[in-house]
């Protein structure tokens, strides 16, 4: 039996100290999710804190009839109201783990070890790793078990500075994403800002924003099915 795909999302509801609320974007869960449930595949959505997961309210747009679809034709409402915490959960019971987006990520995705565990556990179970937008925050500090950072050689693309900069979080947010991936050995790729850019390195699948969403989904799914 093929094992489920791990969706992770941010359990931060307000960007540092600001006031200003965030958590995770909407489009960049249901695209992907859309993708892997229509493939075949069982999903199981968690949280960094586990509990409801909040949903940046800037990205609750239901005319994307995907996210529509979801919140109107599915039980998705009452999945996010209680999601279980990474914490409680072992990376070898899926079959790939995927990390969505959203400002919130940024406060509460690099740091977790319970997050760097799972990401370790699934990649080195022969499972596919993979992210988009702030989603590779998760990604920065992850290594595996011989020590070496999981980006450290690998393509990837993830929300970029020049992104930050044009959306105002780049004096908000306590790092700059493509930076740190940098530091750490990734090959970053760089598209213009909104387009479509996922990139593919064995099993780990990146992609740089929202418009990038659909296509990790697509990808994960392609290299599960390999």
């Amino acid at each position: 039996m093929t094992k489920p795909i791990l969706c992770v999302v941010t359990s931060t509801t307000e960007k540092g100290n600001t006031g200003i609320p965030t958590g995770f974007w909407l489009s960049e869960l249901t695209h992907p999710l859309k993708v892997m449930e229509e493939a075949g595949f069982k999903t199981v959505i968690a949280s960094i804190k586990g509990g409801q997961a909040p949903i940046d309210k800037d990205s609750l747009d239901f005319t994307d009839p995907v996210n529509k679809y979801f919140w109107e034709e599915t039980d998705l409402e009452k999945r996010l109201a209680n999601t279980p915490s990474v914490a409680e959960l072992n990376g070898a019971d899926y079959s790939a783990i995927f990390f969505a987006g959203g400002h919130g990520t940024m406060w509460d995705y690099r740091e977790n070890q319970d997050a760097q565990r799972l990401i370790r556990e699934v990649y080195e179970s022969n499972g596919v790793v993979s992210a988009v937008c702030h989603g590779p925050a998760a990604l920065v500090d992850a290594k595996l078990s011989n020590g070496e950072y999981l980006v450290k050689g690998k393509n990837v693309a993830a929300f970029t500075n020049k992104e930050e900069e044009e959306v105002g979080g780049t004096a908000i947010v306590p790092y700059l994403l493509e930076s740190a991936l940098i530091e750490h050995g990734a090959i970053h790729h760089e598209a213009p800002n909104w387009s479509e850019n996922v990139y593919v390195d064995g099993r780990l699948v990146t992609g740089q924003n929202p418009a990038s969403a659909h296509k990790v989904g697509v990808e994960v799914v392609k290299v599960l099915k390999g």
